[in-house]
């Protein structure tokens, strides 16, 4: 865990799980594998399974910690946490038992808010009834083109408080994606060397689908060969909106305004 994350739409970051398998367009490029590689060599405990060359690499072979669940319960100060940047938690060989005991931990402690993202929303969507969902765990979705319709149409059986998309690297427009029942959408360029462009259009489009619905919009970065290249302003502004959400302490309440 890291009690400070660089990630715009967080505060920290927490895996209980790491590892994974490219599936789509969009985890061409993973930060987390190429930073997995990097762990791995650096001696790091958690990154020393390797994964399938073909779908993943050194570093990055999908394995649990248990010993990761008990963090949550040690921080004093409320905050928001990306649950597993360096893994997806339904991954398939992610066991459910411990998904089971992800979503206690979750529940046991309901100062902080959680944010779970993946690309396997069938899964999700399979084993959403085993989960105890509390207020306190966002679920969102990775939608980088239009392909992944798919993806909004499993989140939004799920009953989580809030359900979100994720748009990054956005690959493509996302002409009527489907907003009813989503409450947050996150939109953003690919970073790294190898990055893809990303035409403002797209990002224009999603972001006016987003006011015509009244749908939280959080315009993370244009991308470039650093993830602060182009910067964030779109059209002279920052979006930086966010789902309206209390916590238990009132002075953690977060956001709504640009």
């Amino acid at each position: 865990m890291s009690d400070k994350s660089a990630i715009e739409w967080t505060e920290a970051t927490w895996n209980p799980t790491t590892g994974c398998d490219r599936i789509s367009a969009g985890c061409d490029n993973c930060y987390a594998l190429n930073l997995s590689k990097r762990l791995k060599a650096m001696g790091v405990v958690k990154y020393q399974a390797d994964g399938d060359p073909r779908t993943s690499g050194p570093g990055f072979g999908v394995a649990i910690h248990p010993d990761a669940l008990a963090a949550p319960y040690a921080w004093r100060r409320p905050r928001l946490v990306f649950v597993n940047s360096m893994s997806d938690l339904f991954h398939a060989r992610v066991p459910t038992a411990f998904i089971q005991e992800v979503f206690k931990v979750m529940r046991e402690t309901p100062q902080h808010t959680y944010q779970i993202l993946t690309k396997r929303s069938t899964r999700l969507r399979r084993i959403a009834h085993a989960l105890d969902w509390p207020a306190n765990v966002w679920m969102g979705v990775s939608v980088e083109s239009a392909d992944q319709y798919d993806r909004v149409r499993d989140l939004v059986t799920v009953p989580a408080a809030v359900r979100f998309l994720s748009c990054e690297p956005l690959l493509g427009p996302l002409s009527g994606v489907p907003l009813d029942g989503i409450d947050w959408v996150i939109a953003g360029g690919e970073s790294g060397a190898n990055a893809r462009h990303v035409n403002p259009e797209w990002i224009r489009e999603l972001r006016d689908y987003c006011v015509a619905s009244r749908t939280p919009f959080f315009f993370k970065q244009w991308g470039g060969v650093r993830a602060k290249s182009g910067g964030r302003e779109l059209d002279g502004e920052i979006w930086s909106e966010m789902p309206q959400i209390m916590v238990d302490e009132p002075e953690s309440a977060l956001p709504a305004s640009r």
